[in-house]
């Protein structure tokens, strides 16, 4: 199994990071990738959304590719990702959030690329934890306005996995091209959802990778006003659309 999982994932994946300010955090991502998965990946693609200074390449450089991009404005986040895998040729591709960290010793990638690889799978996902490794809720039920008035103002918990977060997720590069990667019409918020009911209706699967990572959202849109509209829009974008009302009937 394990030369089989080697055969599969060695250097051929690429990675899409976007930063909005996030310098350090991706310096310190960049060192870990570097140190635990550098076996994997083939490239990492950095997208500054906002002007930063340069980052810094270690002595000798990185062990794999890194291509940076520097927008003249901002943009959204689907926008960023569908940019910067555009030209893509990797057989695996990975959205990965700035402020994901790894585990100490235990290298996720390996795992995910094996998920990724298997037969009818969408897009392969890693548990995520936060520092004190209390389990994150990236796996969630469809966001139908009855199950949020479940989950916001009762406290419940998800019934089911309908859609993962897009902080950590790796697509085989044939179910990224199928779909034409994230729907830009969502700035912000609900394109990883409208990429995994996207993703179900092809026939394709989410699956759960043997893998951990750290991701503590950051919930901008229970903070901040600008946020909360941008979530609000994309929330009534994602109701009237068709893969929502697809998966709504199929249920």
């Amino acid at each position: 199994m394990k030369v089989r999982m080697r055969a599969v994932c060695s250097k051929r994946l690429v990675v899409s990071i976007v930063s909005h300010g996030h310098g350090e955090d991706i310096q310190r991502l960049l060192s870990h990738l570097a140190l635990q998965s550098a076996p994997y990946i083939a490239r990492i693609v950095i997208t500054h959304n906002v002007p930063e200074p340069a980052l810094r390449a270690p002595q000798g450089g990185w062990p794999f590719v890194v291509q940076t991009l520097h927008n003249q404005m901002p943009l959204g986040f689907g926008a960023n990702h569908n940019k910067a895998l555009l030209d893509a040729t990797e057989a695996f591709i990975c959205v990965l959030n700035p402020d994901v960290q790894l585990l100490e010793g235990q290298e996720p990638f390996a795992a995910l690329l094996h998920a990724a690889a298997q037969p009818h799978a969408g897009c392969a996902y890693p548990l995520q934890v936060d520092r004190q490794g209390i389990v994150q809720d990236s796996e969630r039920e469809l966001p139908s306005p009855r199950a949020l008035w479940r989950r916001r103002l009762l406290g419940c918990s998800e019934r089911r996995t309908d859609w993962v977060n897009a902080a950590c997720m790796v697509l085989p590069m044939s179910a990224w091209k199928t779909l034409k990667g994230f729907d830009e019409g969502y700035f912000m918020y609900c394109e990883d959802v409208d990429l995994c009911l996207r993703l179900r209706l092809q026939g394709l699967e989410l699956i759960k990778a043997p893998a951990h990572v750290i991701h503590a959202g950051q919930r901008d849109s229970h903070r901040r006003l600008r946020h909360l509209v941008w979530h609000l829009r994309s929330l009534l974008r994602l109701w009237t659309s068709v893969a929502y009302r697809r998966i709504q009937s199929a249920k």
